[in-house]
């Protein structure tokens, strides 16, 4: 009987250890994908916004490449910065939007995306500095012009991350207050019950090939340095960035500031969720931020 057992546990230690090393090894395999570059060619500037290329140096040690559109009478100027492992491709309707209502905008590509050079993505610690060319640019080009950012998700971290920016409004979609959260609601997902030690590898894992702290990864910590009026949005059925966490960014955010949870939208493209009501929103909250710089 006790020689059962004794090889009882020794099977049982050879399968723990061979679970181990395959969940190591899938750990190692997908914070590799997370922060690969992703490089892809975008294309021609659209000629229907009237827009041009453009290359912005950056502190990140990448030149961004981007979009300038300029309508023919400009009333100000918005900063469009994308998600995690896309470009502004995906910012292009909101750019055309903006454009139709007489706003120009200013579209790149985060450092290790789209067209522009990097040898990782760092979740918003190199990209904040993409975000300040940006809004750099921005001011150059739009002298005494107002100057708005809209961010989705890792674009709105990275924004957050860069604050306080000389800005006049910001526009925060699907953000994650804190990396460690980001990660444990995307594991969740994924593998339910056994997310903790996952999430805990994983982050691990993020660390070890950035050399960045978590503690660094934190763009709720500096919501409160924002100083203009910010429009916060997520999703009702978001498992990426919950509405709890989105309500706990806004109810951080120092006055004035809005809410919109979209009923029935995940981790999706919120103009895309909402259409016409997006349009209205966003709209109205750009005319009222920057109309209150004239009152």
């Amino acid at each position: 009987m006790q020689l059962i057992r004794s090889k009882s546990v020794r099977i049982l230690f050879a399968f723990s250890l061979v679970c181990l090393t395959i969940g190591g090894i899938v750990s190692w395999l997908v914070a590799g994908t997370l922060v690969a570059p992703y490089q892809r060619t975008v294309g021609l500037p659209p000629e229907a916004l009237n827009a041009e290329s453009i290359f912005i140096d950056s502190e990140s040690g990448s030149e961004i490449s981007g979009w300038h559109c300029v309508p023919e009478k400009s009333r100000g100027v918005v900063v469009l910065v994308h998600g995690i492992r896309s470009n502004r491709l995906s910012m292009l309707k909101r750019a055309n939007l903006l454009f139709q209502n007489g706003f120009s905008s200013i579209l790149i590509d985060l450092q290790a995306h789209g067209e522009s050079p990097g040898e990782n993505i760092t979740i918003g610690f190199k990209e904040k500095l993409d975000v300040c060319g940006a809004v750099e640019y921005a001011r150059r080009q739009h002298p005494g012009q107002p100057i708005a950012l809209i961010g989705v998700s890792l674009g709105g971290a990275s924004a957050l991350l860069a604050s306080p920016l000389n800005i006049d409004a910001m526009v925060l979609e699907s953000v994650y207050p804190r990396i460690v959260d980001a990660v444990d609601n995307r594991v969740r997902v994924r593998l339910g019950p056994l997310t903790t030690l996952a999430s805990s590898i994983l982050i691990f894992q993020l660390q070890y090939r950035l050399g960045i702290s978590t503690s660094e990864l934190c763009p709720i910590d500096n919501i409160r340095s924002v100083k203009c009026p910010v429009f916060i949005l997520s999703g009702s059925k978001d498992l990426h960035t919950t509405e709890a966490e989105t309500r706990e960014i806004y109810e951080a955010a120092m006055e004035p500031k809005r809410l919109w949870i979209v009923d029935g939208a995940g981790h999706e493209d919120l103009y895309d969720a909402a259409g016409q009501q997006y349009e209205q929103r966003l709209i109205q909250f750009l005319e009222d931020a920057f109309s209150s710089l004239v009152d």
